[in-house]
């Protein structure tokens, strides 16, 4: 199974890239892993937020097939702890499916087409990060996932 990280908008703090480079060149010892990026909307400066959503929600259904399992990183989704997360990607690895996208919307959220396309989706707290700290912390729990799947010491219960 491949696992693929959707963005939309770049990552342009540094010290937030410098550390994804980091996870995902240890994730890539483990499974195949990407991170692809939707480009910012043009013209979203004379856009409503819902225009921007919709916009963004295209691109985002352009990039995923009909067989992929599609899980929006999103506020209101199911919270686990990282025993149950990597409890959740072993029962995606044995399902059989080619592929798992996790999905960062942008500064507005999903559109309605994105929730309805969506197979699930999870929560990294209550509290809101911003979008570049999301994707750091996703990247970093996809890698302690793989080390507790493996029984490696990196994760400590």
């Amino acid at each position: 199974m491949d696992i693929q990280l959707l963005t939309v908008g770049k990552t342009t703090t540094d010290y937030i890239s410098k550390g994804i480079d980091i996870y995902t060149s240890r994730l890539r010892h483990y499974i195949p892993f990407s991170i692809n990026t939707i480009g910012d909307i043009k013209g979203s400066r004379k856009m409503t937020e819902q225009q921007i959503k919709e916009a963004e929600g295209k691109e985002i259904l352009n990039s995923v097939s009909p067989s992929d399992l599609v899980i929006l990183l999103d506020e209101r989704g199911t919270q686990y702890t990282s025993m149950q997360f990597s409890d959740f990607i072993q029962k995606q690895m044995l399902s059989g499916r080619k592929r798992t996208i996790f999905v960062v919307g942008g500064p507005y959220g999903f559109s309605d087409a994105v929730y309805q396309r969506a197979n699930g989706k999870i929560s990294f707290s209550k509290m809101t990060f911003s979008h570049e700290m999301i994707r750091l912390f996703f990247v970093e729990q996809i890698y302690r996932a793989m080390t507790i799947l493996r029984g490696e010491p990196y994760h400590h219960e």
